[in-house]
């Protein structure tokens, strides 16, 4: 009977060591920003978009960055055929300008930028990686963020957390001047 027990108590024992590793191993390799939003069937446009405009090797490196991932209904509001002209290889400088402008370096989680709002008096001027600025206030329980033109996001899924950044998710494709 001793020697079940012991066996038993081995097969369990060498079952957690198992799950413990895998679970320590997926934790090791946490996706990094362009993963997190690879991994959303609602951000394949944005995908497409990054690849198009070469971005994919700059969203991959050690940044942090902070990136505000529009999503596929974003870019359905856009009007029509604008996606499709971006995505052609003549408006490449226009397309990296539009995406970066998406991107702020730095991690910068909801608690930060609802802290920076109330720091700021209600408003929040970052500035992104393609040189404009976004400015992020509250509406009611909200986060908005508004770009340069005056249009208005909302962010709607905060803290995707990844290995080199943040992503927080938006409805609307941010446009600067």
């Amino acid at each position: 009977m001793k020697t079940t027990v012991t066996m038993k108590t081995k097969k369990i024992i060498s079952s957690a060591i198992l799950a413990f590793a895998l679970f320590t191993g997926i934790s090791s390799f946490a996706q990094n920003v362009v993963e997190v939003a690879v991994g959303s069937e609602n951000h394949t446009t944005l995908i497409a978009a990054v690849k198009a405009a070469g971005l994919v090797d700059t969203l991959t490196e050690a940044g942090p960055f902070t990136v505000f991932a529009p999503t596929n209904a974003a870019f359905d509001k856009l009007p029509k055929g604008t996606v499709a002209s971006l995505l052609e290889p003549a408006n490449l400088k226009t397309l990296q300008g539009i995406l970066t402008y998406h991107v702020v370096a730095g991690k910068i989680d909801s608690k930060a930028v609802v802290a920076a709002i109330k720091a700021g008096k209600g408003k929040a001027v970052l500035t992104t990686v393609q040189g404009g600025t976004l400015t992020a206030s509250l509406k009611g329980e909200n986060v908005m963020v508004t770009h340069e033109k005056g249009g208005v996001a909302t962010i709607t899924a905060v803290d995707l957390d990844a290995s080199n950044g943040i992503v927080h998710v938006i409805d609307t494709v941010l446009m600067h001047k």
